[in-house]
């Protein structure tokens, strides 16, 4: 295993800006990935968002870009970077700049959400690295303002997101224009059957990479799981914020939803009772979620209220606590949600909502961390029968009723119970 950047065959420049990044110590993707990047292989790697793999990719192709100076063609790049969110995007494209900052490159992103004048022109003399999400590809690609037939490295970086958000027929297009002599490399938190099945289609004899299992990231974060009605669990997500504010750790918190509406919903009632908070979600421009990300970071909105799809690709550092007010139905998004917070060494909370028509959700997911959450029942709106039905092995119907839940007690005392944020003592049960 290569234990420094130092010893990597890395250009000069890359090496320098590591050194004043204080980055020595390669991350286990990074240490594992770049020596067959460096080789030229194709790679499918399996690796979460935190564990250092923008780097792991981005390194060895500034390397080659350096290395290889090439004119720039029209409409043309050397490095296509297909990502499933225009924040990933963002996010990836930053990653190149700061690690590329002593080289010469050029580079652009491509997503929607946005006016496509100012990505047509930037592409318009051509660029060494392109990011892009897969629509808004799509769409110029066949305006004739991109053309791919020059690509020698390509990245998929978060398959398995790309595939949930419905991308494959996109990605399948997009691949099938692409030249067959370049680098490819696939990145994914899981290797599902479909993944591996794409994967053997297009890479050739790929390098092997598994870094962090799933349940790895989970196990730094403290977890708690209530049992409530859905027509409760506003007042305790208020219950939670509350506690929050009084803790010593970061009083940032992000407020998981699974749907838009939902998420809006959530944002409004917050705000309406004193809890200021904004929604991200697909459905806002992308100028409107920058802008909230942007006050979520300074603080000046402590409560982010997201859908999985608009918080992929979101790095806060300072997240406090995770509540996932709906649990979500993809086991794996589980540990991608509560990953947002305990980040950097620091210390996190999550509390996920289980109402009746989620007893199957909590199933999968404990089924896939293979661990039981600990259960809190020392708060006003605890719902013994929900936790017998999930103890029994209870079905839930497969439509959701409709209607609220009956509360227990009102709004109750809100002071009644608490929820550990690792300063305190909170009561928690196994079912």
């Amino acid at each position: 295993m290569i234990s420094t950047f130092e010893v990597m065959a890395l250009a000069a420049p890359l090496k320098q800006v590591l050194n004043e990044l204080e980055y020595t110590t390669p991350s286990p993707v990074q240490a594992q990935a770049i020596p067959f990047l460096l080789e030229g292989r194709d790679l499918l790697g399996c690796a979460q968002t935190g564990t250092g793999k923008t780097a792991s990719f981005a390194l060895p192709i500034l390397n080659s870009i350096h290395n290889n100076p090439r004119a720039l063609h029209p409409k043309r790049c050397r490095c296509l970077v297909l990502a499933p969110t225009r924040e990933l995007a963002i996010q990836v494209g930053k990653s190149f700049s700061t690690y590329g900052q002593k080289i010469r490159f050029r580079q652009t992103l491509i997503y929607g959400g946005v006016g496509q004048t100012p990505q047509v022109s930037a592409m318009r003399p051509g660029v060494d690295v392109l990011v892009a999400t897969p629509g808004r590809l799509l769409d110029l690609i066949e305006q004739r303002h991109v053309d791919l037939t020059a690509v020698e490295f390509l990245v998929l970086d978060e398959v398995d997101r790309m595939l949930d958000m419905g991308f494959l027929r996109d990605v399948k297009r997009i691949l099938a224009i692409l030249p067959q002599n370049k680098q490819s490399l696939f990145f994914s938190a899981t290797l599902a059957p479909n993944i591996v099945e794409l994967a053997k289609t297009f890479l050739r004899d790929p390098a092997r990479v598994s870094i962090t299992p799933e349940v790895t990231t989970a196990e730094r974060i403290e977890q708690r799981l209530c049992f409530v009605d859905r027509g409760n669990k506003m007042y305790l997500l208020e219950q939670l914020l509350d506690e929050q504010a009084k803790a010593e750790t970061s009083k940032l918190t992000i407020v998981f939803n699974r749907t838009k509406h939902g998420a809006n919903k959530i944002a409004k009632a917050l705000t309406a009772a004193g809890y200021e908070s904004e929604a991200i979600h697909g459905n806002k421009s992308q100028a409107q979620r920058e802008k909230a990300l942007a006050r979520f970071k300074q603080g000046l909105v402590p409560v982010l209220v997201a859908t999985d799809v608009a918080a992929r690709g979101v790095d806060v550092k300072d997240v406090g606590l995770v509540v996932n007010y709906d649990l979500p139905n993809e086991p794996e998004a589980y540990v991608h949600r509560i990953g947002r917070t305990g980040r950097a060494g620091a210390n996190g909370m999550a509390v996920s909502f289980c109402a009746e028509d989620e007893i199957d959700f909590l199933r999968d997911i404990e089924k896939t961390i293979k661990n039981v959450i600990p259960r809190l029942s020392d708060h006003p709106w605890h719902s013994e029968s929900l936790k017998q039905k999930y103890i029994s092995g209870y079905k839930p119907p497969a439509v959701k009723q409709g209607g609220r839940s009956v509360q227990k007690g009102g709004r109750g005392n809100r002071r009644g119970g608490g929820f550990s944020n690792g300063n305190g003592s909170s009561r928690a049960h196994s079912a």
